[in-house]
């Protein structure tokens, strides 16, 4: 048995709420790239303009790269903290680098932070053979979740987006890569800085800066992935947040990186000018309680897993907001337990989203000397 609870929220949106916009029904972007994409954090697509054709997309492969990283972290089979010992072969590469020690050994942190900050390809392959043996290895890997993430036109040779003749993506493949990165709240520890130092064991320090200038000049913007080599020419995948509102955009194949930054900040100044997010149920946040049945506390906090949101362009649609709990629970009961969901619904009485709703803290049961104190007591 489930309490159904309802709440009616106005949100200003309109009936284009949830539904993508395509690029031929926008006029006011004129972007040059061979490719590009603006779309919200949860996938709807603003703006497209050849958004799957294959290309190499050079170092925003690294997007995937820190992906299978932070996969790893989730995992537990590595920490932030660990020390990874860097291979001659790591050290030796070339391109973009922070110039690591052979046989030195680096905290793996700030080896994500060369990466994320000034695409660093050696700390790319020493991550790679720390985590999966070889490049090789990490490599099939990275092409595994490119078919776990649904991408469309997508394939690895190497980690770093060095030129390879197999390795291509697409400008809607990488916003969604980028999108899955910035669930991440690690990543943003490291995206939003500017300029640091990185020093090695021997003391040695190499200056690190940002590749994505909109981490400075564009209000909003928090992180990014810059790439360039002859064949793929300028790229650039970034987001910004105003408000409620995040949005991501990417650029593949632009002439110059003057123009790579202004096309994306174009992009972002037409979603902020134009659409907004609602958030109506935050992650984490209170919703209600439920009945223990038999446990040491009679009920137990509920809490939404994820955020419950709404993104559309401006304008007014009424949404409503529906609970959808579980009348009681037996103990015992451990946190995270699902016991309900809320639901976002259209005026139509359409369901456009949903979060399940969970267990707030473990409730163990009533032991025999529970119930004889309860007795006792007259409870």
């Amino acid at each position: 048995m489930k309490k159904i609870v309802t709440f009616a929220i106005g949100l200003a949106l309109l009936a284009a709420v949830l539904v993508p916009v395509t690029a031929c029904a926008e006029t006011s972007l004129s972007i040059t790239s061979r490719e590009a994409v603006l779309m919200s954090e949860d996938g709807q697509i603003v703006y497209e303009n050849n958004a799957t054709e294959k290309r190499p997309i050079a170092s925003m492969t690294k997007i995937m790269t820190l992906l299978r990283v932070y996969d790893a972290i989730d995992s537990g089979k590595v920490t932030l903290d660990d020390n990874v010992v860097v291979s001659a072969k790591a050290a030796s590469m070339g391109g973009s680098q922070v110039f690591l020690d052979a046989n030195a050994s680096y905290k793996l942190e700030n080896l994500v932070k060369s990466i994320v900050i000034c695409s660093a390809n050696d700390s790319c392959v020493a991550l790679a053979e720390y985590i999966d043996g070889s490049v090789e290895n990490f490599v099939e890997g990275m092409n595994k979740k490119a078919k776990e993430l649904g991408l469309v036109a997508t394939n690895f040779e190497n980690c770093t987006g060095l030129p390879a003749v197999s390795q291509f993506s697409c400008a809607k493949d990488v916003a969604t890569m980028f999108a899955n990165l910035i669930k991440h709240e690690h990543y943003f520890t490291c995206s939003q800085i500017w300029m640091e130092d990185f020093v090695h064991p021997s003391g040695r320090v190499t200056g690190m800066t940002n590749t994505n200038k909109l981490v400075r000049f564009y209000d909003g913007c928090d992180g990014g992935k810059t790439g360039y080599t002859n064949e793929a020419m300028h790229c650039l995948s970034a987001t910004a947040k105003r408000g409620n509102t995040r949005v991501i955009a990417v650029v593949v194949g632009a002439p110059d990186s003057k123009t790579r930054f202004k096309e994306i900040s174009d992009m972002f100044n037409f979603a902020f000018a134009n659409y907004e997010s609602k958030v109506y149920v935050d992650k984490g946040s209170e919703v209600g309680d439920v009945q223990v049945i038999g446990g040491k506390r009679n009920s137990v906090n509920i809490v939404a897993t994820d955020k419950l949101a709404a993104f559309g362009k401006k304008g007014s649609v009424d949404y409503s907001v529906e609970y959808e709990i579980d009348a009681s629970v037996k103990a015992p009961v451990k946190q995270g337990d699902i016991v309900g969901k809320a639901k976002l619904i259209e005026t139509n009485g359409n369901v456009v989203k949903e979060v399940p709703l969970a267990i707030q803290n473990s409730v163990e049961a009533k032991s025999y000397w529970d119930y004889i104190k309860d007795i006792a007591t007259n409870k």
